[in-house]
């Protein structure tokens, strides 16, 4: 038997000024200047600030929308947040290094004396390098995609015919399609000496051991001294493990100069803190919109309320930009402020031993902010300060208690460990049950399974790949 029945709900839902505040909060500064360009590009109610040299007649005014007399319902355009284009982040990278790395195999590729059909095959191989120069693709899924993305019919053995070739080109290593790969095929081109021959057997016949640093066992088995071990080894140090990493690009990602969205000076014992590079266009109605507005508050005519509901849906839309903008320099002020505040200790000379655990709900709370927002604060901005520019991130740090109770910064605990690896013998490294009794000399309270965590958020290998000859 069907019922029916009220049932009342309460649900939030984001209005289009809060959904576009909290897009522009996460922008760092780069990316926010593309927005307002992009916004004021889109958007022709909406004009920059900038003094003008217009004749008073043709300057831009503003408009008040109470001269607009609306007596129709509120527009559908007002009750929904999706009247806005997509906000995807710009890429800023014209090019990239996988484009130049390309262009130089492709340009080496036009000097070999190859048919239509070879040169189909090899360049569609150089397409398929990462960018580091490896091809980390099987090849009869290069047969595959040949045959169905180039409509090139080939085989696994054309395939690996011409990845040989590409394995000829600069820079040397090129093609390969593992490490070991990679660096046999850039110690073949060195002088045959004892020290590279040792090192084509080591390379041929031990990697693994190698890798895992059993070099006792080498020198056993290949009947060499530690002398000729640790020359064999200096020759594959040399060596380089990313050939596609050679080629210069000035637009590489890499190359893309950080923006700092704050800049702290410390003067006079005081921290001040400031957002350079920063504005807000103000809103201003072109003479046209405005003429069309106030024709369009005393008719009923529908192209001219048509028109007229057009000019106030962008009008609108401008105001909701510059308050979201005021909004986001707001929230990212106080954030940062508030970080600053908490870690003053820290920002007057950088010593990482004083800065203090701090996680984003400490931060919230000072702020009044919910833990949201502050993450979106923190993620890809930047500060300037006297001794460095650093990622807000990186002032965030869970804490732990060191031998006298007091709470400590994990950052600070990584300090110390990397300190102690620093400073052990290489041919006896410490094992991480010694690394505790270090830490624990040093003063500070750390379980066994905290330094193996650390270690490997520092990078640090286990002892024994740690050893040195």
């Amino acid at each position: 038997m069907l019922k029916q029945g009220l049932e009342l709900k309460q649900q939030q839902k984001l209005s289009p000024l809060q959904i576009q505040t909290i897009k522009l909060i996460e922008l760092p500064v780069q990316e926010l200047e593309q927005r307002i360009r992009k916004e004021l590009e889109e958007n022709p109610v909406l004009d920059e600030d900038i003094s003008s040299d217009k004749e008073e007649d043709e300057a831009p005014r503003e408009v008040s929308l109470s001269e607009y007399k609306d007596d129709d319902p509120i527009p559908s355009y007002r009750l929904r947040a999706d009247n806005y284009s997509k906000d995807e982040r710009p890429q800023y990278s014209t090019f990239s290094v996988k484009e130049s790395f390309t262009q130089s195999l492709q340009e080496q590729l036009g000097y070999r004396s190859l048919t239509d059909h070879q040169y189909a095959v090899a360049s569609f191989l150089i397409g398929s390098l990462d960018d580091d120069g490896y091809l980390r693709r099987s090849i009869d899924s290069v047969v595959d995609d040949l045959s169905f993305r180039a409509n090139v019919e080939t085989t696994e053995e054309e395939v690996l015919e011409m990845l040989k070739v590409i394995q000829e080109f600069e820079p040397a290593g090129v093609g390969a399609r593992d490490l070991r790969e990679c660096l046999l095929l850039q110690i073949k081109f060195c002088k045959k000496t004892p020290a590279v021959q040792n090192a084509v057997k080591i390379l041929t016949n031990y990697f693994n051991d190698f890798t895992s640093k059993h070099y006792q066992k080498i020198m056993t088995r290949m009947n060499i001294s530690e002398d000729e071990l640790k020359a064999a080894i200096a020759k594959i140090l040399k060596l380089n493990p990313s050939p596609g990493g050679q080629i210069d690009d000035s637009y590489t990602d890499q190359a893309q100069q950080i923006v700092p969205d704050f800049v702290l000076e410390y003067k006079d014992g005081e921290l001040h803190l400031s957002m350079p590079r920063f504005s807000v266009p103000e809103l201003r109605v072109n003479r046209k919109y405005a003429d069309l507005l106030m024709e369009a508050a005393n008719t009923s005519e529908r192209e001219k309320k048509e028109a007229a509901a057009f000019v106030k849906k962008k009008l609108d839309s401008a105001k909701w930009f510059v308050e979201a903008i005021k909004q986001r320099h707001n929230t990212l002020s106080s954030t940062m402020q508030a970080i600053v505040d908490y870690q003053r200790e820290y920002f007057i000379d950088g010593d990482e031993a004083n800065l203090k655990p701090m996680v984003l709900k400490d931060i919230a709370e000072k702020t009044g902010f919910d833990i949201s927002t502050i993450s979106r604060v923190v993620n890809s901005k930047y500060i300037e300060t006297h001794f460095g520019i650093y990622s807000l991130k990186y002032f965030f740090s869970e804490g732990l208690e060191n031998q006298e109770g007091e709470e400590v910064s994990t950052r600070e605990l990584k300090k110390a460990l990397l300190e102690c690896v620093d400073g052990e013998n290489k041919r006896k490294p410490l094992t991480d049950d010694e690394l505790v009794e270090v830490m624990t000399q040093k003063g500070y309270k750390v379980a066994r399974r905290t330094i193996a965590k650390y270690r490997d958020q520092l990078g640090i290998p286990k002892a024994r790949l740690r050893k040195e000859l």
